[in-house]
């Protein structure tokens, strides 16, 4: 837990005790000013210095800017989303891709309207994962109705992942709810993504209407991705468990242990996971040794640069 993000301790002072003008850490890079943000190596990193002198971030651009930066060569690293992979293998870029970390998943309110665990339990049913993955995410990454990937945990067969129509209009018995809301990010294939949940759902009996989940106030249903923050299971279940309000820790560090973890919170249906993606990144001719952390993030300490001086 003390080694994920959100416990970072922020340094204020330096070592002689002075104020610098931006924060200090102990990683690979140091903050050289904020925006455009801009990294300087750091001389006295534990690991030793980076090879690359200097990263310069450029935010808020769209997949195609930073590919078109990328092929004139004003950026050597540029994100591939899931969805894109193909694309940018038909154009032969050189892509670094992670296994699949990036969990998407649907999360269901147990309040207000849906509190009947039979809704929840229809919902579950209804949703069908082959179409996300096949239509919009185009095949990338894989099917699954468990919360750590199968290559983590070789348990994640045992989750059902096909999609039961029949059974849902069963278990949902008549039971009739105004229309509910599910709140996406303002993307659009998050949108687009809800939007094929929301026609699932219909088919089931549901009402659903999609929304920015930045503007709705209430949801009655959420599309999340969630990050695979650890190689080792405990600690990745745990860190997922977390990320959605459940802070009881994973007690048996076992195979049979947490699947017996992941099967009790998953049988609630307060968290219908659906796909596990890649995370990937194309990079220029003269970017050297990139590779990627278990969350799929580039670790840049290692890097260097073909013609650098």
């Amino acid at each position: 837990m003390l080694a994920e993000n959100q416990f970072l301790i922020q340094l204020t002072d330096a070592g002689d005790g002075k104020h610098p003008p931006c924060c200090v850490g102990t990683g690979p890079f140091q903050l050289a000013q904020g925006l455009p943000l801009s990294l300087v190596a750091n001389e006295n990193y534990w690991g030793g210095r980076p090879f690359v002198d200097k990263v310069e971030i450029v935010t808020h651009r769209s997949v195609r800017d930073q590919w078109l930066d990328l092929s004139v060569g004003r950026a050597d690293l540029v994100e591939v989303p899931a969805e894109e992979l193909r694309q940018a293998q038909q154009q032969h870029l050189t892509v670094v891709s992670s296994p699949p970390v990036t969990l998407l998943a649907l999360a269901v309110s147990d309040s207000s309207l849906l509190s009947n665990p039979n809704l929840r339990s229809a919902i579950a049913l209804a949703v069908d994962r082959s179409a996300l993955s096949n239509v919009i995410f185009q095949k990338q990454g894989e099917v699954t109705a468990s919360m750590l990937p199968g290559a983590l945990t070789g348990y994640s067969f045992l989750f059902p992942t096909d999609r039961d129509l029949n059974k849902a209009h069963e278990v949902r018995g008549g039971l009739n709810t105004p229309p509910l809301t599910l709140a996406a990010e303002n993307n659009p294939i998050m949108q687009l993504a809800a939007q094929r949940l929301a026609l699932n759902l219909h088919e089931a009996g549901f009402n659903v209407q999609v929304a920015n989940a930045a503007t709705v106030l209430h949801k009655d249903l959420a599309l999340l991705q969630l990050t695979l923050a650890s190689s080792q299971p405990q600690a990745a279940l745990e860190s997922m468990l977390r990320s959605v309000g459940v802070v009881t820790p994973v007690v048996e560090n076992t195979p049979a242990g947490l699947y017996k973890t992941e099967r009790e919170f998953l049988g609630t249906h307060t968290l219908i996971p659906l796909l596990y993606l890649p995370r990937a990144f194309a990079i220029s001719g003269r970017v050297r040794d990139l590779r990627l952390s278990p969350d799929g993030s580039p670790i840049l300490a290692g890097v260097s640069l073909e013609d650098a001086q």
